[in-house]
């Protein structure tokens, strides 16, 4: 990897050490990807801009600077309400920005943010950056794709298979900033357990490298965090720009997930929490599209 210049941010609080690494890909465009890296606060995210030119690259900034404002000594609930709260007053802000620019301007961003305390986890996400959980030497994919591909899978359509490379990969159906009045976020729940390895990542990484390439290379002798993930994207020839962080969960954490392998809930007791896509979808799905029609991929 002597040929591509990888910075790893790393960081340890408590019981947790994570990495991240951001990088603008192989196509020598604007790195439009942002993340935090908070384990003092048990918060991390990445989020990967969408807009094309500097549109992308603000409203992730906006994200990553609305998070990392939160102050230490909330309550996990305290937390995940202030998460919550400052990603709808982004989401109003950046909507705003894009309206004052012109009618078809767009600000917008995907996220996913990852909250842990003690032994439990709270994911909340918009768009198609992924979080992943390995227990073992099992890889779950904690989210699904807020994007009209999986739509097209989940109603049949289509097939996973079929879904790999479709020409419509790039259109998401959510983001903060989009075109919809309110912020949906999906919110997903779930035990955790000494030893899990969590991952939060871009589409720059998992649509680059297959799920069970993702496995091996957490599951990697001395894992060097999120680093070696990058590097296998930019040695694939990613265009997109890339970002990862990994989280280790240290023995600080209970086993109260025993019994329970690695199963999540998801959460519908907020109303703003969704497990539908939306019905306008191909009209939503086009006002946020980076396909290389209306952005090139890589800006967002």
């Amino acid at each position: 990897m002597g040929d591509f210049a990888i910075d790893q941010d790393v960081a340890q609080s408590g019981n947790f050490s994570s990495s991240a690494v951001s990088h603008a890909g192989t196509a020598n465009r604007l790195n439009e990807d942002g993340f935090v890296n908070r384990p003092d606060l048990g918060l991390w995210a990445v989020a990967d801009g969408a807009g094309g030119h500097e549109s992308g690259e603000v409203a992730s900034a906006e994200v990553v600077a609305s998070l990392q404002g939160i102050e230490p000594g909330l309550s996990a609930a305290e937390m995940l309400v202030e998460v919550r709260a400052r990603l709808e007053q982004t989401h109003a802000g950046l909507h705003e920005a894009a309206s004052q620019r012109g009618a078809d301007v767009l600000m917008a961003t995907t996220v996913v943010v990852l909250l842990v305390r003690d032994d439990h986890f709270a994911c909340l996400w918009a768009g198609d950056s992924r979080a992943y959980l390995l227990r073992g030497h099992e890889l779950t994919r904690i989210t699904r794709d807020h994007s009209l591909v999986q739509a097209l899978v989940e109603s049949g359509t289509i097939t996973e298979n079929e879904a790999i490379g479709h020409p419509h990969a790039n259109i998401i159906t959510r983001a903060v900033g989009a075109d919809s009045e309110a912020l949906e976020l999906e919110k997903r729940t779930g035990p955790l357990m000494a030893g899990d390895r969590l991952l939060l990542c871009t589409d720059g990484l998992c649509k680059t490298l297959p799920d069970d390439k993702l496995r091996d290379l957490l599951l990697a002798e001395g894992h060097a965090g999120a680093e070696p993930l990058v590097a296998a994207a930019l040695e694939a020839r990613v265009s997109d720009n890339v970002t990862a962080i990994t989280i280790d969960i240290g023995p600080a954490a209970r086993d109260a997930a025993a019994g329970t392998d690695n199963d999540t809930d998801t959460d519908t007791d907020t109303g703003t929490d969704t497990d539908t896509v939306s019905p306008h979808l191909e009209e939503r799905a086009n006002a946020v599209s980076s396909s290389e029609d209306a952005a090139p991929r890589g800006s967002k």
